[in-house]
């Protein structure tokens, strides 16, 4: 009997979401390599930063670089003003290096959970995007947003302690953060310290197809389109083995030296790259650092961005207890 691959159970609402936006992003990546920027920004709608409590979170945009367009949005818990240091937390969005910024609802949305939930300081970061920016500009960028909270940590406020500061990123943005945490190792800053990594379903690749690309159905990272993001995002003539995609592949590079974050990686049982991301939290093992595996065998890739979702509460949870963990505490304020 012909096998059947299995499809992740999912709520109606979340099934047509994930259909449209799949939908759209396929009209928008053009055979030759461009964007059509025109349509994705119809469909996709950005917010601004509002310094009133929404959800029990005030929000404001800092430039960084204008000729550049780094930015990043902070986000701040409204209850701040009489709450001892909050961790900072400094997140890279997803969407394939492509598309979307922390504006962008899904994002804007995402970060304000973020910050109510974990009651720390969340600052999302604004990246040049591919093909129009190739790498490295992505991880030059970030690694330039933290020099700058390293030389201006006053403008997150009072209750910001960039001492106790993690990097997250889900996505591209996950790949994002592990390369901009290898630099921080490497030049150092002095005053933001790096404590911990959450890489939630990181982007990463390889040459190599695996066993969840061939079997896993996912329309948000089928291998169409993940092929299509790593061309753009490439040099010129790189191959999935760069260092900067197979990250713990032939041209791995040697981290065993460094001095780097611990780190949560966090899987979708339904991920098409699941597998890149076990080998990456593996990798991390052999290398000697503290690396934690959590995986979501009925969820898809990005359903953190859905709080209906009954395993988003829990990842959550999980990060909570992650960043407790690190600062080495007994447990932070959490409320859904």
């Amino acid at each position: 009997m012909p096998t059947t691959t299995p499809k992740p159970t999912l709520p109606c609402k979340v099934r047509l979401t994930v259909s449209f936006l799949s939908f759209v992003i396929g009209n928008s990546l053009r055979s030759n390599g461009t964007v059509n920027r025109r349509l994705i920004s119809f469909f996709t709608r950005n917010v601004p930063p509002n310094p009133n409590p929404v959800d029990g979170v005030t929000t404001s945009d800092v430039i960084v670089d204008t000729t550049r367009n780094i930015w990043f949005r902070v986000f701040v818990p409204s209850a701040a003003a009489s709450a001892a240091s909050l961790p900072v937390v400094v997140f890279f969005h997803g969407g394939g290096f492509v598309f979307l910024s922390p504006a962008s609802k899904p994002y804007d949305d995402f970060c304000r959970f973020f910050c109510r939930s974990l009651n720390a300081v969340i600052v999302s970061v604004n990246y040049r995007l591919a093909p129009e920016h190739r790498y490295p500009s992505q991880n030059d960028d970030g690694f330039d947003v933290l020099k700058y909270l390293d030389e201006n940590g006053a403008v997150l406020g009072n209750t910001a302690d960039v001492s106790k500061c993690f990097l997250a990123g889900d996505s591209a943005g996950g790949n994002i953060a592990h390369h901009v945490a290898v630099r921080v190792c490497k030049e150092g800053l002095r005053f933001v310290k790096i404590i911990g990594l959450v890489s939630i379903e990181p982007f990463f690749g390889g040459e190599e197809r695996t066993e969840s690309e061939l079997m896993t159905v996912d329309p948000m990272v089928s291998v169409e389109k993940t092929d299509w993001y790593w061309k753009a995002f490439l040099p010129n003539g790189s191959d999935r083995d760069h260092g900067a995609v197979n990250v713990c592949g032939p041209n791995a590079m040697d981290i065993s030296g460094l001095d780097y974050p611990n780190s949560l990686v966090v899987v979708a049982g339904f991920d098409s790259i699941k597998d890149w991301q076990k080998r990456y939290c593996e990798w991390l093992r052999k290398s000697g650092k503290e690396a934690e595996l959590i995986e979501y065998p009925n969820m898809i890739h990005g359903f953190h961005l859905f709080p209906d979702l009954p395993d988003t509460p829990l990842f959550l949870s999980r990060v909570k207890d992650f960043i407790s963990n690190q600062i080495g505490i007994p447990t932070l304020n959490f409320n859904f």
